[in-house]
């Protein structure tokens, strides 16, 4: 029987980064792609771990492959394995190379503290969930302007939708919570944003995007290096 909740193999909020296994099956050619792209993203992204990036978009071109997300171009980007305390969420421009927001973002309650450790798909559990997701339609909650997401990964985020996993504001990502804590706070598994940059952020994000939650543990059957060398030479980033 699977266990709901995976835990990351690193002690209580250390600083020191899980390694994340690079991809065995990435050409040459795409992996070049990629790290072209990480320098044009300048130094905003230097704390964008390049196999996260590489995990991240051979995801994205898979799913574009499959048309399992319509927006070209756009992808998300959330380290959950970095500490809480930096910003780790990108959005980048893809085509431009560049990066569109790069803001903090909360983890679930049930992860951990100051880093995320732990990770689950169940109701309930307060948790993030990893994988990949599709932004859906908006609307006007208790937090103001919110993103419905759709979990891509059966499994391990598949459940987003039922757990109401969305993109919105709290006031516990705000400078201001920061400041006075040296963290976020924590979220009841959303992605949630700081109140300065989450309307900005969810507009670039329209219905049909994809964003990446990365973390210790993740298994994806987006990460196919071979389908998405094939569409990177097809199309691109489009």
């Amino acid at each position: 029987m699977a266990t709901s909740v995976r835990t990351a193999p690193t002690l209580p909020d250390s600083l020191a980064l899980t390694p994340v296994p690079p991809l065995t099956d990435v050409t040459d050619s795409l992996r070049q792609t990629v790290q072209q792209l990480q320098a044009s993203l300048g130094p905003e992204a230097a704390a964008l771990r390049p196999d996260v990036l590489e995990r991240a978009c051979v995801g994205y071109l898979t799913l574009r492959q499959a048309n399992r997300i319509q927006r070209p171009g756009v992808l998300a980007v959330a380290d959950m394995d970095l500490p809480s305390s930096e910003q780790r969420l990108w959005v980048l421009d893809l085509k431009e190379g560049r990066i569109l927001h790069r803001s903090h973002v909360a983890h679930g309650r049930g992860s951990g503290h100051l880093r995320a450790e732990r990770f689950s798909n169940v109701s309930r559990s307060a948790c993030t969930s990893l994988g990949f997701y599709r932004t859906q339609d908006t609307y006007g909650g208790k937090h103001g302007l919110s993103r419905r997401l759709r979990g891509l990964d059966a499994g391990q985020n598949s459940n987003a939708e039922a757990r109401y996993v969305v993109l919105h504001a709290a006031d516990y990502v705000s400078a201001a919570y920061l400041r006075e804590h040296g963290q976020v706070g924590y979220s009841r598994g959303c992605p949630a944003l700081p109140p300065e940059q989450y309307r900005a952020i969810i507009k670039s994000l329209p219905e049909g995007s994809c964003l990446f939650v990365s973390g210790p543990g993740l298994e994806s059957k987006w990460l196919d290096g071979t389908k998405a060398a094939r569409q990177l030479a097809a199309r691109g980033w489009q």
